[in-house]
């Protein structure tokens, strides 16, 4: 009997939670609103054209990803993307999933650039590409307040310069021997 009523019980909170107030599709008109500006500040980011990033950027908001660490309100932010653009040219990204809710977005998507001048541990004309999962977290106006980039270990290491001699372990020994 416990059994019983413990899958009525599952099965009819499945069924209240799916006959909510969302749209079809699975995701409120707020969770596709915030999906939306995400996307619109990653077009921004390819095309370069910066001038509208007020419209999904709060005057407060906060990369927490910024090349050099946290970029702290919208001017700063508009500075960090046209020195970015300065930077890298072919800029694309490819979103592979998307998911959002009325607080966050998730993309899971490919990038890849060329870059113009050296920076990021890479040399002008590096071609670099590479999965990345973008977080966004919006307020109750639809503006982005924060965001985070989160790269694979490997492509971060696919752009650094590798170093001017690799030490080499002596299986032996267990020392270091620097190989010329």
């Amino acid at each position: 009997m416990k059994k019983l009523l413990f899958v009525a019980s599952a099965v009819m909170s499945c069924f209240l939670f799916s006959c909510g107030t969302k749209e079809s599709g699975g995701m409120s008109a707020t969770a596709k609103k915030n999906l939306e500006s995400a996307t619109a500040i990653m077009k921004m980011v390819e095309t370069g054209d910066h001038s509208k990033l007020g419209d999904y950027i709060a005057s407060d908001g906060v990369d927490h990803s910024g090349p050099t660490g946290e970029i702290k309100g919208l001017d700063a932010i508009k500075s960090e993307f046209d020195d970015l653009s300065k930077m890298m040219s072919d800029f694309k990204y490819d979103v592979v999933k998307e998911v959002a809710d009325d607080d966050y977005t998730f993309q899971w998507g490919k990038e890849s650039w060329t870059m113009k001048t050296d920076g990021m541990g890479m040399k002008a004309g590096d071609k670099s590409s590479g999965d990345v999962i973008e977080v966004s977290k919006f307020n109750k106006d639809g503006k982005n307040t924060d965001h985070w980039t989160f790269l694979s270990m490997s492509d971060v290491m696919k752009m650094m310069q590798p170093p001017p001699t690799q030490p080499k372990m002596d299986s032996t020994m267990g020392k270091m021997d620097k190989k010329k």
